[in-house]
């Protein structure tokens, strides 16, 4: 019998309890530690901390979903983030959405079905001035045109894919 590639390391985790043991106000740094341990929040993790915390599960859940920064369902390895905020969406947001769907085929929300890539809407960067913005990997776009942001994010993509075959090949640059 194969191991389950599903399987969670909820080991990882020990450390964490160890350092907010106790601590009252440790659901959010616990939360952010374990998202940071697995990339998202996976159920079993949820019912752990639930467990480890003393704090219902339905809070614990409520707590997840009500802050952006914290995932219950695996994102990919590289994140694109388009602003639809007023500004974004006067100056172009829309277009570059339909860009992203079409070329891209991953819809607002979703992951691509290689696990690549993640687009999200968010409703303010910040960048008003400099609408509409793109962020792809934390690198902020401003002035986005739907054609330069699928050849930004076709070449992060790129690039990260060329990047792991070397270094699989040992032609890592090192």
């Amino acid at each position: 019998m194969s191991p389950d590639p599903e399987a969670i390391d909820l080991a990882l985790l020990e450390p964490v309890f160890k350092a907010y043991r106790g601590q009252p106000g440790a659901l959010i740094p616990v939360l952010q530690k374990a998202q940071a341990l697995y990339g998202y929040l996976p159920f079993q993790v949820l019912e752990l901390i639930s467990g480890e915390l003393n704090i219902p599960l339905s809070k614990i859940h409520g707590v997840a979903t009500f802050y952006a920064q914290f995932y219950l369902e695996r994102k990919g390895r590289h994140m694109l983030k388009l602003c639809d905020g007023t500004a974004c969406h006067v100056k172009g947001a829309p277009a570059l959405l339909n860009a992203a769907q079409e070329s891209l085929g991953v819809a607002p929300g979703q992951t691509t079905d290689d696990g690549e890539l993640t687009v999200e809407i968010v409703y303010c960067m910040g960048s008003c001035a400099l609408a509409p913005v793109a962020v792809m990997d934390g690198k902020v776009s401003g002035r986005m045109q739907p054609d330069v942001l699928l050849r930004k994010v076709k070449k992060q993509i790129g690039a990260e894919v060329a990047h792991t075959e070397e270094v699989a090949h040992g032609v890592d640059g090192d």
